[in-house]
């Protein structure tokens, strides 16, 4: 009779989250059913024809592991925020700051290859559509970046520390979540251009 008290009782507790890491866990479901909708167009649009080939740009190799490097430097990050290690966090923050621009500025530069090899945004749909998914991601990366600035001036104000990881447990798992579909989209990009 004890245990089945404790069924009931356990029953009883709601499942919960945070709110705002809840409205965070929607928004990237979102962001993944645009990018699985636009891979998929992609797909469809190739298989009518009039689609131009060409190479994707070398930069886009190196961006992508400047993304991957942020995403570990991002991990330290939280580590050391669990630490309490709160300049090792502003510092973390930092790096994955600066690595966050690289990313921007390689991507920038990658449009500037497309260009020379005359692939426009506007002309053919494989130039299009290569144009409309890394400046999409590039979009998210941006409001990425401005996560981490939030954080950063919440590390200063001591407001993120073992006791109070809330905060930068979103940061860190909105930025691997673009880390992860940066990579998604490259590999894509390979597969199929």
């Amino acid at each position: 009779m004890t245990s089945d008290f404790r069924i009931i009782e356990e029953a009883k507790k709601p499942l919960s989250m945070h709110p705002k890491k809840f409205g965070m866990w929607l928004f990237m479901i979102t962001v993944v059913m645009i990018f699985a909708s636009l891979t998929s167009a992609y797909i469809v649009r190739q298989a009518e024809g009039n689609w131009v080939v060409f190479e994707l740009p070398t930069l886009l190799w190196i961006s992508s592991a400047i993304i991957l490097v942020s995403s570990a430097t991002m991990h330290w990050t939280y580590l050391s925020a669990k630490s309490d290690d709160l300049e090792k966090v502003k510092v973390g923050i930092g790096i994955t700051f600066a690595l966050g621009l690289m990313f921007l500025v390689a991507q920038v530069y990658a449009w500037g290859d497309l260009v020379e090899q005359n692939v426009f945004f506007v002309g053919n749909p494989s130039g299009s559509f290569l144009y409309v998914l890394t400046g999409l991601h590039g979009l998210h990366l941006v409001s990425g970046i401005i996560f981490l600035i939030i954080v950063l001036i919440s590390t200063f104000k001591y407001r993120v520390h073992s006791k109070n990881l809330a905060q930068i447990q979103m940061c860190s798992t909105y930025w691997h979540f673009l880390g992860g579909l940066w990579i998604y989209l490259f590999v894509f990009l390979l597969l199929n251009h």
